[in-house]
């Protein structure tokens, strides 16, 4: 795929979602991160669901903290590997308060080295928070950057650095969201949505045909 076609797909996903954003809820960088932390095998309405019961009772390390392993278990029980989770939101809480002063760190360095937190996550953080081009590959962004043959690799990290790259400048900052939304609602992994896609004629989906 070239780059006229790439800086056209990308323009006519802007055009039609101009401001894109996370679909976890969220007030601030500390919530964002408890969010993702939790979102990882689990849905964003079931993570916005428990959070939305959270967050008004405790949206800060110390007040979570205060909470404690079970205290915090009560909260997020409706989320997939709730156990595991509540451990590291405890561990992060007090990491950020003894090493961060309470708040969280706006680099990938540190972002990886709390609890539960690892690249998709921190770049998640980066971009949504920090406002930082970072590219969060799940298995939406994984799909559709293959499929469409906009930045093919074999592996998360390959096509994270290769969107990365031949994302255009101008684009690098939404591209996360409006390649997340596509996957999730049009370029779906069963059953693409391809006669409804907004960017069919430039997709190289081979099999597209056969999704009309």
């Amino acid at each position: 795929m070239n780059k006229q076609k790439r800086t056209e797909i990308f323009t006519r996903l802007r055009d039609a979602n101009p401001e894109p954003t996370t679909e976890l809820n969220y007030s601030s960088p500390f919530e964002l991160l408890i969010a993702v932390i939790l979102s990882a095998q689990a849905t964003d309405v079931g993570v916005n669901k428990a959070t939305a019961k959270l967050f008004p009772v405790a949206n800060t390390p110390e007040a979570v903290l205060a909470l404690g392993v079970d205290g915090l278990k009560e909260y997020i029980k409706t989320i997939g590997l709730f156990n595991s989770k509540a451990e590291n939101v405890i561990k992060t809480c007090r990491m950020l308060i003894e090493k961060h002063g309470g708040e969280v760190p706006d680099n990938r360095k540190d972002l990886e080295a709390l609890p539960g937190v690892g690249r998709k996550t921190a770049n998640v953080v980066l971009n949504t928070a920090f406002r930082q081009p970072a590219m969060a590959v799940d298995t939406h962004i994984f799909r559709v950057s293959n499929r469409t043959g906009i930045a093919p690799g074999k592996n998360v990290v390959e096509v994270e650095q290769r969107l990365m790259r031949l994302v255009p400048r101008e684009f690098l900052m939404d591209a996360h969201h409006w390649l997340i939304l596509h996957g999730r609602y049009t370029c779906t992994a069963r059953k693409p949505k391809c006669g409804a896609c907004i960017i069919e004629d430039l997709c190289e989906f081979k099999q597209k045909r056969d999704y009309q």
